[in-house]
């Protein structure tokens, strides 16, 4: 009995550790963004895509799974880079919660799409030819990868005993509503990828201010 209560404790004390690891992860990004060099339109522009990106989500919430805000946080930061990738998967899980339901499984959500977003803008460095088929792999990848990562939190915080045998168990037990997230996220990157990707650099270039070279300016 005393060896079930401890097990008990400890399975309480790491789904706590865990969620403040998160957090405070979570909390730390949000001050490094805060300290970059960023205009108010970007900004702007990256609050307007995780409201958007989160609200997409709420339509979709009669179908398990099946939504577009991976697909939506995925193209944001291959287009935007990294750090505003991770900002609107972030805020797109904050925002979505809202109506759907906050809970401790947030923070978790947040960091999830927040990765999703660093992802695609590690993927857009590369400037490889043909990149739609990498997205529309990523795509695949993520929708599992996502399911993966909420399952831990899961594991952590209601199965006992914390085994191998367990986690294997719950990793198994969602599957099938990973692989639907990994079907939507393809199916969305196939058919709206190209023409989203193509709208979000027409404003990338609005916001950017290009300046010629010295050499250039001397000349004229």
């Amino acid at each position: 009995m005393l060896r079930e209560e401890v097990t008990k404790m400890l399975g309480t004390h790491w789904s706590l550790v865990s969620l403040m690891l998160v957090s405070a992860s979570l909390i730390m990004t949000y001050f490094w963004y805060d300290k970059k060099d960023i205009s108010t339109k970007e900004i702007a522009l990256t609050a307007t895509l995780a409201a958007f990106a989160g609200l997409s989500r709420v339509p979709f919430a009669a179908i398990p799974s099946f939504q577009p805000t991976t697909f939506l946080v995925l193209v944001s930061g291959y287009v935007f880079g990294a750090g505003s990738g991770l900002m609107v998967g972030s805020m797109a899980a904050f925002v979505s919660n809202f109506f759907l339901g906050h809970g401790p499984w947030t923070p978790w959500q947040m960091a999830a799409w927040g990765l999703v977003g660093v992802s695609g803008g590690i993927l857009s460095r590369w400037r490889l030819r043909h990149a739609k088929i990498f997205l529309l792999i990523l795509s695949f990848l993520w929708g599992l990868c996502f399911g993966w990562l909420l399952n831990i939190w899961h594991w952590l915080t209601f199965v006992y005993p914390l085994t191998l045998r367990s986690f294997i168990a719950i990793q198994l037990t969602s599957i099938w509503f990973d692989f639907i997230h990994a079907l939507g996220n393809v199916l969305f990157m196939y058919f709206l990828g190209t023409d989203l990707i193509k709208i979000l650099h027409r404003f990338k270039r609005r916001l950017t201010v290009s300046r010629l070279p010295i050499q250039e300016l001397e000349r004229s």
